[in-house]
């Protein structure tokens, strides 16, 4: 879509916009270099430097204003006519796009039967009815189908807290026996040469007893007389004393009786949760029970559908509905939190964009860039772009744990959080605050001045966002060419995970950190797909602007590479595990309605700005019709991306075509799983602790012989 899109407002913008600015000289191409600071210095009549430079710039704005009057009313209804031009396509692009997803996705998902399909996540159970039993029958008693199987969620709190307790000690008793085994191998002494060779003149006199000696001497002692690694135990009154005692043998027995806890705990009854998931016979007896109000008591029995089996967050299952409110109105007061925190520190950023920022408060710094212009450029355009991008790479990061921190259920959700958050933060911070400061003074007076004046006068925000846009024109073509040019390569070559893995490899002791290290990345669409969507807002908002031709074509050539890279990675180089099932693209189609209407606001204030006010007022239907158009799109789409439709389950299949009810991977491998659904993760929808064996010590398998092998189990160290 994006693609399409920049492709034909390219054209126009090549076309006809480009030759309409040149021929009113509005737009000089090459632009023109603006007058230096040392000229301004050289007037012996000025004021103090900065206060002549806001007051020669003031004056040149109002010339600029006054010059457009003159320009034929057809030059200025232009920008209009593309306006309505160009959201009418954004508009026609996304309605035929969101078509062609949602009948691939109800084609595909109709024709599932898996047990993810065919489940519903039921939410707001009353305590009488938190019963396996008694839900099977408050739901069958609704006659949309037969129940299969009902899984209550339960407070597994303890049970989860002493498996992450495990983890950590068979980590470190890996740890312990990695560090025995490997000093063996690596150092020697004379004595130990001594009895190694001894051991060899026995083994030929008594070649029987080998295979027993070496068992018993292997399981007992080390083969080249090292000491067994030690660790530090702390106890007594409030743990001050403290002795070294046998690491191996310590985790051993300390992983033992937590084993023993464990049996122990898993066959005790917990408590109840307001969370059931429940299978149904058939896809259609779960789609009207999702698609339906199944009590009429609000805020009870709310059926939703089931998110994978791998996807689900257990340790969330067994939170209460306050514990969920309550963390995610923290995490939403802490993201307002720093929003104001960004907002400080992109006002310094905003400030090396301009000139006359630096001279305002650096006046010598600003005559020594004005005097070089290698450094000037490097200044003002080269590192306000570098600390853009490094934060769109590294925020995303604080904003993931943050997700995570909100209680959601499933992967998905917590990635579909994370898409919301990184817009609003690359958006409204690095987009709208940073467009506004562009061109301001790096003065905090200054900017609580403009913030207060646009408070009281709405349309003074429309003005300021069209002046400091015209400014910046060239910051944003240089911020979309090291996007695609300068990123996109380290991207194509997942740089943090190369850069990462030799620091990797030198902590990596066990056998299971070696087996981690080559396990693909994860590709997640909450740290791309914000920085992509402000991409395209950025082009949507330049459309019709002077530089449009420029950045149209920087975008539509960072959507092409960015098309090749994104394919390659999902099909060959990174996993994917999220069942989002297609909702992201509703994220997607609310961020370029926004942008839209940033749009259609830039465009009324830069009509307003060159005092065309009948030209400014005609963009307010538009905008009305493009909030009128978010209403009736989300009414008429947002069901059918959620939901499928009862026809599409029953539909019959062309010849040659998959017939209903069963799935492509069933046709395909006949195997009769989806791809979300392996031996791998399971069919059933049940906490893993519950079920799953207890693992055991990983050890390497050869590495006597140089091998990396990595076994389950070893003849040296079994646990």
């Amino acid at each position: 879509m994006a693609i399409k899109f920049l492709a034909v407002t390219f054209f126009f913008a090549l076309v006809i916009i480009l030759p309409v600015n040149v021929h009113y000289r509005h737009y000089r191409f090459p632009p023109e270099k603006p007058p230096s600071l040392l000229e301004y210095s050289h007037n012996p009549d000025a004021s103090p430097l900065w206060t002549d430079l806001i007051q020669r710039s003031e004056e040149a704005m109002i010339m600029i204003d006054e010059d457009s009057t003159t320009y034929p009313s057809s030059v200025l209804w232009m920008y209009v006519v593309f306006t309505y031009l160009f959201t009418s396509l954004a508009m026609y692009l996304l309605v035929t796009t969101t078509q062609k997803i949602i009948r691939i996705r109800q084609e595909y998902l109709g024709s599932q039967t898996t047990v993810t399909d065919r489940t519903i996540r039921l939410s707001g159970i009353p305590p009488e009815l938190r019963d396996e039993q008694k839900i099977k029958e408050t739901v069958e008693n609704l006659e949309i189908g037969k129940v299969e199987s009902v899984i209550l969620c339960r407070n597994w709190k303890e049970l989860d807290d002493m498996m992450a307790q495990r983890l950590v000690l068979l980590r470190k008793l890996e740890e312990a026996w990695t560090v025995h085994l490997g000093h063996s191998r690596i150092r020697s002494t004379q004595a130990s040469r001594e009895r190694a060779q001894s051991r060899a003149a026995i083994r030929q006199d008594a070649p029987l007893l080998q295979d027993e000696d070496d068992q018993h001497e292997q399981d007992h002692v080390a083969s080249y007389g090292e000491d067994r690694p030690k660790t530090r135990i702390w106890y007594g009154f409030l743990g001050l004393q403290s002795r070294r005692v046998d690491a191996i043998d310590y985790f051993e027995e300390r992983l033992r009786r937590l084993d023993e806890q464990i049996r122990d705990i898993r066959s005790k009854d917990f408590s109840p949760m307001p969370l059931a998931f429940i299978t149904l016979d058939s896809v259609a007896a779960c789609q009207m029970a999702v698609q339906a109000t199944m009590d009429p008591t609000p805020m009870r029995l709310l059926a939703n559908p089931a998110p994978a089996p791998s996807d689900v967050i257990w340790p969330n299952t067994y939170l209460t509905r306050s514990s969920r409110i309550t963390r995610a109105w923290s995490v939403t007061l802490i993201i307002l939190i720093l929003s104001v925190f960004w907002t400080a520190l992109l006002v310094p950023i905003a400030g090396l964009v301009s000139l006359k920022s630096i001279c305002s408060v650096w006046p010598q710094l600003a005559f020594a860039l004005d005097s070089n212009a290698i450094s000037q450029s490097l200044v003002a355009s080269g590192l306000p772009t570098a600390l853009i991008s490094l934060l769109t790479v590294l925020v995303p990061f604080l904003y993931y744990w943050l997700s995570t921190q909100q209680g959601m259920l499933s992967l998905g959700e917590v990635e579909m959080s994370l898409i919301s958050k990184n817009f609003f933060f690359t958006f409204f911070n690095l987009f709208v605050l940073f467009t506004i400061f562009g061109t301001a003074s790096i003065s905090y007076s200054k900017v609580n001045d403009a913030l207060a004046g646009a408070s009281k006068d709405a349309s003074e925000i429309a003005r300021k966002l069209a002046t400091s846009l015209q400014d910046l024109d060239y910051f944003y073509i240089n911020l979309i060419i090291l996007q695609a040019l300068g990123l996109f390569p380290f991207r194509l070559l997942e740089f943090g995970s190369v850069a990462l893995y030799p620091i990797n490899l030198i902590g990596a002791k066990t056998p299971r950190d070696y087996a981690e290290l080559v396990q693909p990345p994860v590709f997640s669409y909450g740290f791309y797909l914000p920085q992509t969507l402000l991409i395209f807002v950025i082009c949507t908002v330049y459309s019709v602007l002077q530089s449009s031709w420029l950045i149209l074509f920087f975008g539509l050539v960072y959507f092409l590479i960015g098309s090749f890279i994104y394919k390659y990675q999902l099909l060959y180089a990174m996993d994917h595990r999220q069942h989002s099932t297609g909702q992201a693209w509703l994220i997607i189609c609310n961020c370029v309605v926004i942008g839209l209407i940033f749009f259609e606001i830039a465009m009324a204030g830069l009509l307003a700005l060159r005092t065309a006010f009948y030209r400014s007022i005609s963009i307010i239907p538009l905008l009305a019709g493009t909030i009128w158009f978010n209403v009736v799109f989300r009414r008429t789409f947002d069901p059918l991306m959620k939901f499928i439709a009862l026809r599409s389950l029953h539909s019959k299949a062309p010849f040659g075509e998959i017939p209903p009810g069963e799935s492509r991977y069933e046709h395909d491998t006949d195997r009769g799983r989806a791809v979300d659904e392996d031996d791998e993760t399971g069919l059933r929808y049940i906490n893993p602790n519950l079920i799953l064996p207890l693992e055991e010590v990983w050890l390497a398998k050869g590495r006597a012989n140089g091998s990396s092998h990595v076994g389950g189990h070893s003849e040296e160290g079994n646990v």
